[in-house]
């Protein structure tokens, strides 16, 4: 091999012909050394050039064999809790696999992104493995990429159009100290939101070409009218706290990656025990091109940003109105042009709802919709007005309902069906004494906690259940549905399962078939609608009469207008009320005093009398050809 100088852009490993040119930035490092390995062994060490604060090098020559690492060294500055390790070798913040040859070419076949408008978009958030990791799944690949193609038939059927992905940036499993209190075995991180490496999809989610395949899934999905969304995690790394723990990021300049306290100890707004300095130019940059290169590359759709209010800190850790970072996203004609998803708020609850629209394309993590629509459901007193504003698209805080997505649960907290059979969190397995978690889960157990055989009870749940998949598909904004709802599938009632890589977590295929015949006929129903969203003023408001809404009663009714105009009645109350129709034809499409599969999603139902009795926690959904 002949060793040349190199250049200093672009950062990472670029390979021209048989030329490897490797670029990474330290402004703290005195040294810094490329490593080849040849079947795990160090086969060179090659000391990099300095341009400034980036060390480059370039290799002329190279085998396929050969993967690479860098290893910096320097003084010791109690400031910037920088300390250079001589025999820690780092990964490459830009690195996209670590094997020192050309990716290659993937044939696309001339299939295009969708392009689904977001008043059309309804989200599935799922688990690359625990989606098809289960027995019952029955796919060949299972807990992978090409697992998840093999299941495309099935969200066709559901009826959804974007999958969202929960972390496949490449992480460490091992990131995590808590055991197993029944068998002392340690745990693993199985969510994944502690990224390590942002260019890189994990490894074990693909076979054995993890670029490739992820490439195939994103290739597939969009021959059959679906989009793909990242939950991406850049508010922070999974470099834990420690001096002794070194990955890239830490190693090759601790005080530019990371928020630092002025004794080089580290800020924690994301509760991982680190933040990233993303308001600073080079972790700017790093954002940004990773996003550039899951969008140009790997051809996603859009992205879900974890704990998204750290963009708002500055590089002293201080909140911000005007950030750097959300400025050059809001700017750059490639990012801008994605579906773009912030989780406004932070471990310290810093929440920033309405900070982010500003910025043009960005759109929401509704939390107030989830917590309202739960208080609600459940029969929470003085819950109506606040219900009403965010079924309505959240008017108050949005411009548009574009720009929020609705959830009633999603990965962090509850189920659907645990939502309705506990009380209370039981994260006793996870090993931390049932500490983690949140306790405010809204949720109400319907008089039993946990599995019952009692029959008036397991109807009212499964009934509450089809009260909040009502709520959430007739609402303005952006429906979102966590993985395994459409089936009825329990956690047990842990809130908080990131360590579960077990079937508390996995996806069990064989749960029950009617729920998602609901989940897919109401799915398809909102779809027939065409959505478009409305304004605040073209609903119409009721009370057990015509025009007489009574906000200080637990009942209300509201009109949507449209080709076919929707009346919804929620009774979230012990009492059964007699209501008065608006004027006109009315026909039952769905009460959820009924079973799964008693309802008229896919064509007329029954004309409704003028006046009827509405039961206790039903719901009515009724639709009018006038």
């Amino acid at each position: 091999m002949k060793i040349l100088k190199g250049r200093k852009d672009p950062l990472g490993l670029t390979i021209t012909q048989n030329r490897a040119n490797f670029a990474v930035f330290s402004g703290s490092a005195t040294a810094v050394f490329l490593g080849l390995f040849k079947e795990g062994k160090l086969f060179q060490e090659i000391l990099l050039n300095r341009t400034e604060n980036v060390w480059h090098v370039e290799v002329e020559g190279f085998t396929d064999n050969l993967t690479y690492a860098f290893r910096a060294e320097g003084p010791y500055d109690p400031k910037k809790g920088q300390l250079f390790k001589k025999e820690a070798w780092l990964s490459d913040p830009y690195v996209k696999s670590n094997q020192v040859r050309v990716i290659e070419t993937f044939d696309w076949q001339g299939v295009f992104s969708p392009n689904i408008s977001k008043e059309n978009l309804i989200i599935y958030e799922m688990h690359v493995r625990g989606f098809t990791q289960h027995s019952t799944a029955r796919v060949t690949k299972p807990g992978t990429f090409l697992g998840i193609i093999e299941k495309i038939p099935y969200l066709k059927e559901l009826g959804v159009n974007c999958i969202e992905l929960m972390p496949i940036f490449g992480f460490d499993e091992t990131y995590c100290f808590d055991v197993n209190p029944k068998t002392g075995k340690r745990y693993t991180n199985y969510w994944g939101y502690n990224t390590l490496h942002f260019f890189a999809p994990y490894h074990k989610y693909g076979v054995s070409d993890p670029i490739g395949e992820f490439k195939t899934l994103v290739r597939e999905l969009h021959r059959n009218g679906m989009e793909i969304l990242l939950d991406v995690v850049y508010s922070h790394t999974g470099e834990e706290a420690n001096i002794n723990y070194y990955v890239n990021f830490r190693g090759l300049d601790n005080s530019v990656y990371y928020l630092l306290n002025a004794d080089g100890s580290y800020q924690d707004y994301t509760g991982c025990k680190n933040t990233l300095n993303c308001n600073h130019p080079v972790v700017q940059d790093l954002i940004l091109s990773s996003l550039r290169y899951w969008i140009e590359e790997m051809h996603v759709d859009g992205f879900r940003f974890d704990l998204a209010s750290v963009f708002n800190r500055d590089t002293e850790g201080r909140i911000i109105t005007d950030s750097p970072l959300l400025k050059r996203i809001a700017s750059d004609p490639v990012i801008n042009k994605v579906k773009l998803i912030a989780e406004p708020w932070d471990a310290v609850g810093n929440k920033q709802g309405d900070s982010f629209p500003k910025w043009g394309p960005w759109s929401v993590w509704n939390g107030d919709f989830q917590d309202h629509v739960r208080a609600y459901i459940k029969g929470t007193d003085g819950s109506q007005s606040p219900f009403a504003e965010v079924f309505t698209g959240s008017h108050k805080k949005f411009q548009s309902p574009s720009q929020c997505v609705n959830y009633v649960t999603t990965h962090d907290g509850f189920s659907l069906m645990d939502l309705v059979s506990y009380n209370l969190k039981h994260n006793e397995e996870n090993g931390e004494g049932n500490n983690d978690g949140t306790d405010n889960n809204l949720s109400w157990n319907c008089g039993v906690e946990g599995p019952t055989d009692n029959p008036k009870i397991n109807h009212l749940r499964e009934k509450q259940m089809r009260n909040f998949l009502i709520a959430l598909f007739l609402s303005q904004g952006i429906p979102l549905i966590k993985m395994g709802d459409e089936v009825g599938h329990s956690q047990k009632g842990n809130n908080n399962p990131y360590v579960q890589d077990n079937e508390i977590s996995y996806l069990n295929w064989d749960q029950n078939k009617k729920i998602f015949s609901f989940f897919s006929a109401l799915i398809a129903f909102r779809r027939a609608r065409n959505s478009i969203f409305m304004k605040e003023k073209e609903f119409i408001w009721h009370g057990t009469e015509p025009l007489k809404a009574d906000w200080n009663n637990r009942f209300i009714a509201v009109v949507l207008k449209g080709k076919e105009n929707l009346y919804v009645a929620f009774n979230p109350s012990m009492n059964k009320f007699p209501v008065t129709l608006p004027p006109g034809k009315w026909f039952e499409v769905v009460n959820t005093e009924k079973d799964w599969g008693e309802h008229y999603l896919s064509k007329d139902g029954p004309m409704l009398p003028q006046t009827f009795e509405i039961a206790p926690f039903s719901m009515l959904l009724a639709k009018s050809h006038s």
